[in-house]
């Protein structure tokens, strides 16, 4: 951290107004703070306020700290340094928070590397994109929306629907499996969620090779708006200092896009479609750009992405997902009829899946599967009004290996184990593409499709 200097002590001003969190401060040296530049007081060292903007010699700076704490009047001074946080070994393991303090219990942070979480994107001729598949023991997953080193991935779905549950496994088969580093941001997101988060990782033996910071939903908005970007900056430091390829967790993408519309709000700004900030294109593309993969290593992004209402075209959703390699969508209506992890099979999509990436044979069941998968769909209406009993004998064969291959794409979960009481399962993708394989052929036409549900692969059929 760049210490007070000279630079420092020539930026002085006091406040003049608070609202919620902005603070109007009016500047009387004759230079300025610098954007995004810390403030401070010298009457109270725990005050921050961040530079957003300025006019004429009135600075509004977003209130990083308790907003109680000021008051009109009060002094204020550069500082020399934007936001900046702790991004070398001793964040792994730990959970902190925007400002690098430990909220894990096990006291502060040794003094190390800091930098600014504001950075550019990486030039295009910087970037090196893979092909290479990240396989993550989730059957549904790498067999219909497979991932790779580097990706973007967003969870779609509504309150409930196992959203972060799904992220949680992901973290835990991943990290088991390959020997990378992993930053998890929690933006907005339930306080317990985090505390879980951290006991599961622990439990699985993973932590050492985690960090977790958070910004969760008690947090003001100007807090749970920049905590992402400080997640980045984590993630950006291992992927250029230690050469390691990293996976980048974030739930939730849409309290992000949320807080910045709050912070708009606050600070009087026009907002655009269906009221969130006209900046918010700008604000995604800012975070998004930088999580690229490089001559370093990869940065593999994993976001959770919240639906309000279940409305999947809203405009900050349609947003996200612009950016998003991956879109694995979560349906209230499977969720509801116990199918777990429910996701969407028909708008689940990847554009990992061609022949180059995931092989040939995994694209021909995967396109044999969808073609049966269509069919079902139609045919579960007839189903619904006359019964199976009515339809064709080729439709029959092609509703009933549907609804098994639908019932083995279900599992059970290693973070769920408590819960559902079923040992968790990985299962690797030649396995799952060899099973859906061999029900496509006909060879379990015979076996009841209830016996398909939550097993691993079909060697668990009793």
């Amino acid at each position: 951290m760049i210490s007070t200097t000279a630079k420092s002590e020539q930026i002085y001003g006091t406040i003049i107004a608070v609202t919620g969190q902005v603070a109007q401060i009016q500047i009387d040296s004759d230079k300025f703070p610098a954007p995004n530049e810390i403030l401070i007081s010298p009457q109270d060292p725990t005050v921050r306020i961040e530079v957003f903007f300025q006019t004429g010699n009135t600075i509004f700076g977003l209130v990083l700290s308790n907003p109680t704490k000021l008051y009109r009047s009060m002094s204020i001074i550069g500082s020399g340094y934007p936001l900046s946080v702790p991004v070398d070994k001793a964040v792994l393991g730990r959970a902190i928070n925007l400002f690098g303090m430990a909220q894990d219990g096990k006291g502060p942070l040794p003094a190390g590397v800091k930098m600014p979480i504001y950075s550019k994107a990486p030039p295009l001729s910087t970037i090196k994109p893979t092909n290479k598949l990240l396989q993550t023991g989730i059957k549904a997953i790498d067999f219909l929306a497979p991932l790779t080193f580097g990706s973007k991935v967003g969870f779609a779905g509504g309150a409930g629907v196992g959203k972060t549950i799904l992220m949680t496994e992901l973290l835990h088969n991943i990290t088991l499996q390959y020997q990378g580093l992993s930053v998890f941001a929690g933006v907005g997101e339930r306080i317990r969620e985090g505390q879980e988060l951290y006991q599961r990782l622990n439990e699985a033996k993973v932590m050492a090779q985690t960090t977790i910071i958070l910004g969760q939903m008690n947090e003001n908005a100007a807090i749970r708006f920049r905590v992402a970007l400080a997640a980045v900056t984590i993630a950006e430091y291992f992927r250029d200092n230690f050469k390691k390829d990293v996976l980048f967790f974030m739930d939730n993408m849409f309290r992000y896009v949320q807080a910045g519309s709050e912070v708009a709000t606050l600070l009087g700004t026009i907002p655009s479609e269906q009221a969130y900030q006209a900046t918010m294109q700008s604000e995604v593309a800012s975070l998004e750009d930088r999580l690229v993969s490089n001559q370093n290593g990869s940065i593999t992004s994993i976001q959770t992405i919240y639906l309000p209402s279940d409305e999947i075209s809203d405009a900050a959703v349609s947003t996200i997902m612009s950016f998003m390699d991956t879109v694995i969508v979560l349906s209230r209506t499977v969720a509801q009829s116990g199918l777990y992890p429910p996701l969407d099979l028909t708008l689940s999509s990847s554009s990992a899946l061609s022949i180059n990436v995931v092989g040939a044979e995994h694209y021909q069941v995967v396109t044999q599967f969808r073609q049966y998968l269509d069919r079902y769909n139609k045919l579960s209406h007839i189903v619904a009004i006359v019964g199976e009993s009515e339809l064709s004998a080729n439709d029959q064969i092609i509703y009933n290996r549907s609804r098994k291959i639908i019932n083995y794409l279900t599992q059970p979960f290693s973070v769920t184990e408590l819960q559902s009481g079923k040992k968790g399962a990985y299962v690797p993708r030649v396995t799952t593409i060899s099973d859906i394989k061999l029900i496509l052929s006909g060879k379990l036409d015979n076996a009841p499709a209830e016996k398909l549900l939550f097993i691993g692969s079909l060697n668990d059929i009793k």
